[in-house]
């Protein structure tokens, strides 16, 4: 195991090695930050616990532990060759380029999504991936392994030089997702959820916090702007019931909540590949993540799929969980 003395001493220029061997280690009350010591804090009250007793739920008795083991080392080799990437363009110039849904994409999406495809092409062959770039990449239409890739989660924080974008690294079989990964490059910090198992930060297992009242909760969103019509309606019925709204963290919102700082994440509109990941993470910490009907999030990828979008919302305590649901109303 990678002891904190070594992240301490990673260099910038270097990418952290991960190995799967520091997946189920032991438990820290705090986020541990690489390049600076943490204060000595403890953000837990009476009605704000740690949820560490509980475990994904998602079923894996059909998984093999060796296989799961593997397929954690590979993703690992996947988030430090992105982030390799990604580090290399941080707070540099390049050029911004609009998609078609006038979401901004660079270069490092481009390129880092490309370090992962090739990992996996080499590991994989018969698995499939559905990246956020390049959409589906397999000879057939279906396959019972899915990579599903988004390289910079977060592309207008990344811009503009915030570290709260993330790269995030799903497999799925047959649809379910197996094994997540929620990584920040220049932090250098990575949420492993894997089925089965309880959830890490940097080889320390992390879990959700217990906060019982809707009143008591910190939400976060990425922004206020991104809900429209009706969804903005329902978001601004739990915005103003919750203790403090928070705004601006991307994927890295999940990953506070997954490591107990957060106790709600509500968004509107999100892509498959900018949430199957996310859901491994969060289980395995404790928390529940669905859409806002409280649905399981379910998304199928095949050469025919499309990236159709979700309303999602994520908490760190099931009681808060039904409270947001009754709150947003969605129908």
């Amino acid at each position: 195991m990678l002891s904190q003395s070594h992240f301490l001493s990673t260099t910038p220029s270097k990418a952290l090695p991960f190995s799967h061997t520091s997946l189920l280690t032991r438990k820290t009350p705090f986020l541990l930050f690489p390049s600076f010591k943490s204060p000595q804090l403890s953000f837990h009250t009476k009605t704000m616990i740690s949820n560490s007793k509980l475990s994904n739920p998602t079923d894996s008795s059909s998984l093999n532990h060796t296989e799961l083991d593997h397929f954690a080392e590979v993703g690992n080799k996947l988030a430090d060759a992105a982030g390799e990437v990604i580090r290399n363009y941080f707070r540099k110039k390049f050029e911004i380029i609009d998609k078609e849904d006038l979401s901004p994409v660079t270069i490092a999406d481009q390129a880092a999504e490309e370090s992962m495809v090739s990992i996996i092409l080499e590991n994989f062959p018969s698995h499939a991936i559905y990246g956020e770039e390049k959409g589906w990449r397999y000879k057939e239409k279906y396959a019972d392994y899915v990579w599903v890739l988004d390289p910079i989660d977060g592309t207008k924080s990344f811009i503009t030089g915030k570290p709260v974008f993330g790269t995030l690294i799903a497999l799925l079989k047959k649809g379910k997702p197996i094994l997540g990964i929620i990584d920040q490059p220049v932090l250098r910090e990575r949420w492993i959820g894997i089925s089965g198992r309880k959830s890490t930060l940097n080889g320390q297992e992390v879990a959700t916090r217990t906060c019982t009242e809707l009143s008591q909760a910190y939400l976060y969103t990425t922004s206020p702007h991104l809900f429209s019509g009706d969804a903005e309606e329902a978001f601004a019925r739990v915005r103003d019931k919750v203790k403090v709204p928070l705004y601006g963290c991307d994927c890295y919102a999940y990953a506070l909540l997954a490591s107990g700082y957060v106790d709600l994440v509500i968004e509107s509109g999100l892509r498959p590949y900018d949430f199957l990941a996310l859901i491994p993470v969060i289980e395995g910490a404790g928390g529940v993540i669905t859409d806002w009907k409280g649905h399981q999030l379910d998304w199928k990828a095949s050469l025919d799929s499309r990236a159709t979008r979700f309303n999602v919302v994520a908490a760190g305590d099931k009681q808060i969980h039904r409270q947001a649901l009754d709150a947003l109303q969605w129908q």
